[in-house]
C-alpha cells in the first residue's frame, strides 16, 4: 500500500531522532515528503551524540498542540525516544517494528507518534510501516472507550479501568495477526 494525500489523510507530519535514528530519519522523510505531506525536522541533524528524550519531546508536544497531525521518531530501538514522547499529555506513541502493529496503533489505539528503531528495521520495511500508519485511520467504536480511559489519566482525573462484563463486546479474533499471510 502506498499512500497519497488526500482530503482525508493526515497533512502535517513532524519528525525527529536521536544521533542513532538519523541514517533511518533521512530517506523515511524523503519519501513521505514524496507522498504528498509536509513535513517538519525537529532534529537532531547530525552523528553527534545526543540525548533521545530531547527530540521526543519536542515531536512530541508539537503533535500535542495540533501543530501537526501526527510524529515519526527514531533511535536506535525505537523504544527509549518513544517512552519520552509518552510522557507527554495527549501523546499516543507506539513503538513497532513490522507493518500489522503500525496500522492498529492507528485503527485500535488512534496512535499519534510512531516510533522506529533504526537498528531494528531497513528503510524499506520502514516504509512499509510508515504505509500502514498513514493511511490508517482510528476506528472509534468499542476503542473509543479505551482511547478515553487513556486520556482520563493524562488529565489527572480519578479514573478506574472496570472491565465490561455485560457481553457488549464485539467478539474479536485478536489471534488472528498476519489474516494468514506472510507479512515479512
Amino acid at each position: 500500500m502506498t499512500v497519497k494525500v488526500t482530503m482525508n489523510t493526515k497533512r502535517k507530519i513532524a519528525f525527529g531522532s536521536d544521533h542513532a535514528g538519523i541514517d533511518l530519519k533521512k530517506p523515511i522523510m524523503d519519501y513521505v515528503k514524496s507522498l504528498g505531506f509536509e513535513i517538519h525536522d525537529f532534529g537532531t541533524y547530525d552523528h553527534n551524540r545526543t540525548d533521545y528524550p530531547i527530540y521526543g519531546k519536542k515531536v512530541a508536544e508539537a503533535v500535542a498542540k495540533g501543530e501537526y497531525d501526527l510524529g515519526i521518531i527514531m533511535c536506535g530501538t525505537g523504544i527509549g525516544i518513544g517512552m519520552a514522547a509518552n510522557k507527554v499529555p495527549g501523546i499516543r506513541c507506539a513503538s513497532v517494528s513490522e507493518p500489522y502493529s503500525a496500522k492498529l496503533s492507528r485503527e485500535h489505539n488512534n496512535a499519534n507518534i510512531l516510533s522506529l528503531g533504526s537498528r531494528v528495521v531497513g528503510p524499506e520495511l520502514a516504509k512499509l510501516i510508515v504505509d500502514e500508519f498513514l493511511g490508517t485511520e482510528f476506528i472509534g467504536g468499542r476503542h473509543q472507550r479505551r482511547i478515553d480511559m487513556l486520556t482520563a489519566e493524562d488529565e489527572h482525573n480519578d479514573v478506574k479501568f472496570e472491565e465490561v462484563k455485560n457481553g457488549s463486546e464485539e467478539k474479536y479474533n485478536h489471534y488472528n495477526y498476519n489474516e494468514g499471510k506472510n507479512i515479512l
